[in-house]
């Protein structure tokens, strides 16, 4: 099957011209807004390239409820954020001993590369289980969710930001001296869909209305009716993570494969959402290209830079913006590592947050993280839960993953009666039923 991204069908093109249609001052509203984000970019870029891995905020778990206003504001413009001290140190090297011993014992389980595997297509063992029911993982999750806010603070029927659901992911170990090129530049949680669904476009409303500096991307409204997933492509995540998360089982720092960020969700956003309008006038390899009169309003292709449609394949990937592409965010200056990690603290990112995983790990040891996103109760993550309950209990792969190697004749996989005795709190989690005393 060829990797080769296909021709992007011409309907987009539609897609384009309906945005347009929706206001008559669009064209004139949206070209004076790139020009006002190119000149922002211009300034923010050279602060991250200057600072690195500094620039990303970190804080102590048991700090959360006492963080200053300026600190809490610098955690949602950044998007991203280290929690330290989430889970003991000895607990977080347990589990990931836990995940060696499966992995032994199950050697048919999936995961990449084939010859040497590393990323694991496995969700149900005890070691995740009992990540994902932690009260603290469970806490972290809460207070980030709890950074998004419906209009006025009005109380939205059945959704709850202090309930944290769980959302079945995968882990790694990954191996040093291992080139990695799976995980370039991207946003997840949806493709097309950004432009393409009206629920999932009004968050960014005020970017396409050329108001880009009042774009709130922890507005809730719009995030709880979008579709992120029109298509059913497999690995797209099809429910509403507030942020994107894992735990670290080993120590990980820059240049140990960890994972990079543009950390400015703001900026990001604006940019990757209006990008489609406009097409260079100029080689993208000159240095004109920065100049915003050298671009030009332009909605008479399909063309929406970073989503990508591959022969054979369901929907849309991306976006994944690149040097070429979206030259304003200096992607090989920006894209910034995290800061060193130990076993139990875990990163955070906003759901909109453009990341990627470093292509070289140059340490001596692995790098282990298990994905574990904050994802809040709200009425299509909780049907998604009650879903994902059905699998679990199966052993299958969750709603939103790929088939895989999994199930009957794995050796100690988690079960339901691994959450006897679990916290009313990580039961709920998990959509299972809560114990009577």
């Amino acid at each position: 099957m060829s990797s080769t991204p296909a021709p992007l069908p011409p309907r987009l093109t539609e897609i384009k011209r309906a945005i347009a249609a929706t206001s008559p001052d669009f064209e004139q509203n949206i070209t004076k807004a790139w020009g006002e984000v190119l000149a922002e970019l211009d300034k923010v870029t050279k602060t991250i390239a200057q600072e690195g891995s500094s620039y990303i905020p970190q804080v102590a778990f048991a700090d959360l409820n006492n963080l200053s206003e300026a600190q809490i504001a610098e955690i949602k413009r950044k998007g991203t954020v280290v929690i330290k001290d989430v889970v003991d140190d000895d607990q977080a090297r347990a589990w990931k001993a836990g995940l060696e011993e499966f992995i032994k014992a199950n050697p048919q389980a999936e995961g990449f590369p084939e010859d040497a595997k590393q990323f694991f297509q496995l969700y149900w063992t005890k070691s995740q289980l009992q990540a994902r029911a932690h009260p603290n993982m469970l806490a972290a999750s809460a207070w980030l969710s709890k950074l998004y806010r419906a209009t006025n603070g009005q109380k939205l029927d059945g959704v709850d930001m202090g309930t944290p659901l769980s959302y079945a992911d995968r882990f790694r170990i990954r191996n040093p001296g291992v080139h990695w090129e799976i995980h370039p530049p991207h946003i997840d949680g949806g493709s097309i869909e950004r432009w393409e669904d009206e629920n999932f476009r009004s968050c960014f409303a005020d970017i396409l209305s050329g108001e880009w500096a009042k774009h709130d991307p922890y507005a809730l409204e719009p995030r709880l009716s979008r579709k992120t997933s029109l298509y059913g492509r497999r690995n797209q995540s099809s429910i509403f993570r507030t942020f994107q998360g894992w735990l670290a089982l080993s120590k990980t720092g820059p240049g140990q494969g960890t994972l990079k960020v543009f950390p400015d969700v703001l900026l990001s956003n604006a940019y990757i959402i209006l990008r489609p309008f406009f097409r260079p006038l100029v080689p993208v390899d000159s240095e004109e290209i920065f100049d915003a009169k050298n671009w030009v309003f332009d909605i008479s292709t399909p063309d929406f830079p970073g989503i990508i449609q591959r022969p054979n394949e369901a929907g849309f990937a991306g976006p994944r913006p690149t040097t070429k592409l979206h030259p304003h965010m200096l992607l090989d200056a920006t894209m910034t590592s995290v800061p060193e990690v130990n076993p139990g603290d875990t990163v955070f990112w906003h759901c909109d947050v453009v990341h990627s995983v470093e292509q070289e790990h140059t340490g001596s040891e692995d790098s282990a993280v298990m994905y574990i996103p904050a994802m809040p109760l709200t009425p299509a993550n909780m049907g998604y839960v009650e879903r994902q309950r059905e699998y679990f209990r199966k052993g299958l792969p969750p709603p939103d993953f790929p088939v895989a190697t999994t199930g009957v004749d794995f050796v100690g996989l988690g079960t339901e009666e691994d959450f006897v005795g679990a916290s009313p709190l990580a039961r709920r989690a998990m959509g299972l039923p809560i114990e009577v005393a």
